[in-house]
């Protein structure tokens, strides 16, 4: 079984700052890449920011220099951090992670968080 759970959203002011977190638990061997995603009500998901194993970033461009995602091998965590935060940035935020697994064979599947809840607003 596996288990992927994002937290840190919430209600914050335009300017304002909030971290995110996604932890991945369970029966994989490693993780390559990760992804932060969001979708506004209306609107198609779109991908925020991905890091891959080897730490090299990618970033949305309406959020370049305001977003930074970074990740935690050892503790299986990809963050999202967010600052300057504009009301157009309200929206539900998911993260994605490629997880590698060797039993029954080498395969890579895509696992997706449940999503939380950033809402930019004064």
């Amino acid at each position: 079984q596996v288990q992927v759970v994002e937290s840190g959203g919430g209600l914050v002011q335009p300017g304002g700052s909030l971290r995110l977190s996604c932890n991945a638990s369970g029966s994989f061997f490693s993780i390559d890449d990760m992804g932060w995603y969001r979708q506004a009500p209306g609107k198609q998901r779109e991908l925020v920011a991905e890091i891959t194993r080897g730490g090299r970033t990618k970033y949305l461009d309406s959020v370049k220099g305001r977003f930074t995602i970074s990740r935690d091998d050892p503790k299986n965590t990809v963050y999202l951090q967010m600052s300057s935060l504009k009301p157009e940035d309200t929206a539900v935020y998911y993260c994605n992670l490629e997880l590698n697994f060797r039993s029954p064979n080498w395969r890579s599947d895509y696992y997706w968080g449940q999503g939380t809840q950033v809402t930019v607003s004064s």
